[in-house]
């Protein structure tokens, strides 16, 4: 039975409807409206924040003055702002972003989106863009894709409805239609495509030298004495998968080699992709003597199922890869491999960015490109020593 807080009579007491999730009551005998107390140690469901408001009112100042105090005005006095900000720190104010970005028009943070963030590249490039993005003020708002088109079209859509000031991509293997970057909100920010980019003139890009970095492992695998060298490609429709074919055929043409259609291959990175066409070139009546991978994790998973299919590499077959970690040192073979230097592809992502934003209407897209090395280990060195690495 409920007591009136009040005149402590409970006959009269009636129910009144809910107030902010608590039951109210009436008292009949006193006409008055109470709330049911709190059980001791039950917290509340929504926590107060702090505003500006709460912080004037501890202080005795207006709300006005704690904002120009917090926005570094100079018009007050270094008592009464040392006293806000002891304040605000006490009541653990935090200011609203929403509200700021809706006067002021910027948010200060960028959306990034990249197909998969447990990839070390992609891990590595992310972490270029925010040292780059940090140093200048901004905040790193990042969505991953999967991989799939859908995903990485749903993550533009929420990244630019959430009015970040920009944009850096790398798309998806499945990306072939760029409609969502086209969109009427997207060209209202800054975007720059990397690593995997929009195939277009007139976007601001940043990339690696497929062409030489690929040009560069074909050469080596080609002086190591190999001469059916397959080459493992991406999707047809990604421009990395172009580039790093382009250059894998321009070595084999100035060695006088043929182009056998029969070792050129376009999976999608998957690893039983890869192990698949592993299998279709051994089953070949002249199987190749390298292959080219132009994703070093397929490397891996072709070394991996040559083992265990009792091949040695690089005896019976030589592998390269594209693109380089950790890893590449540790398997055994260590894997020849192209670098791609990821922490710097984000940064200059993010410069990019930044001088768009200071040049507005002035900047002109451009595309950059950063500079490759080859990693020579044991991988493609048929008895031939130590590994070493050379500028592409």
């Amino acid at each position: 039975m409920v007591k009136c807080v009040k005149c402590s009579l409970a006959d009269d007491v009636l129910k009144a409807g809910f107030v902010r999730g608590r039951q109210r009551f009436f008292c009949k005998s006193c006409e008055y409206h109470f709330t049911a107390e709190r059980p001791a140690g039950v917290p509340s469901r929504k926590r107060h924040h702090a505003t500006i408001a709460d912080v004037a009112r501890q202080v005795g100042v207006a709300p006005s003055t704690v904002s120009r105090a917090l926005n570094g005005h100079s018009d007050i006095s270094p008592v009464t702002r040392q006293a806000i900000l002891d304040a605000a720190r006490q009541l653990d104010y935090q200011p609203n972003l929403l509200a700021q970005s809706l006067k002021n028009r910027a948010t200060n943070t960028i959306g990034v989106v990249i197909p998969d963030l447990e990839r070390p590249f992609f891990a590595t490039a992310v972490s270029g863009i925010q040292q780059v993005a940090t140093e200048a003020g901004y905040r790193v708002m990042i969505c991953q894709s999967k991989e799939s088109y859908a995903t990485e079209v749903s993550n533009v859509q929420a990244l630019v409805a959430s009015q970040v000031d920009g944009l850096l991509i790398c798309h998806s293997r499945e990306t072939e239609n760029f409609d969502h970057m086209s969109s009427t909100a997207c060209r209202d920010i800054p975007i720059v495509h990397f690593d995997r980019v929009y195939n277009q003139e007139n976007v601001s890009r940043v990339m690696i030298d497929d062409w030489s970095g690929a040009f560069a492992v074909t050469e080596h695998l080609v002086l190591e004495g190999c001469r059916r060298i397959a080459i493992l490609a991406g999707p047809a429709s990604l421009l990395i998968s172009q580039q790093r074919q382009a250059g894998y055929l321009g070595a084999l043409r100035k060695h006088g080699l043929p182009v056998e259609e029969e070792l050129i291959a376009h999976i999608d990175f998957r690893a039983e992709s890869a192990v698949a066409c592993l299998d279709a070139w051994l089953a070949l009546p002249n199987p190749p003597d390298a292959i080219f991978s132009i994703n070093y994790t397929n490397a891996f998973d072709l070394i991996l199922a040559l083992r265990s299919r009792g091949r040695r590499v690089p005896e019976d077959m030589a592998i390269a890869g594209f693109g380089d970690e950790f890893l590449a040192s540790l398997i055994e073979p260590g894997l020849t491999t192209v670098d791609l230097h990821p922490y710097r592809i984000g940064q200059q992502a993010a410069h990019l960015f930044l001088e768009q934003v200071k040049l507005q209407e002035r900047f002109e897209p451009r595309t950059c490109v950063v500079k490759s090395e080859l990693i020579i280990r044991q991988s493609s060195l048929r008895g031939q020593g130590q590994g070493f690495q050379l500028a592409i």
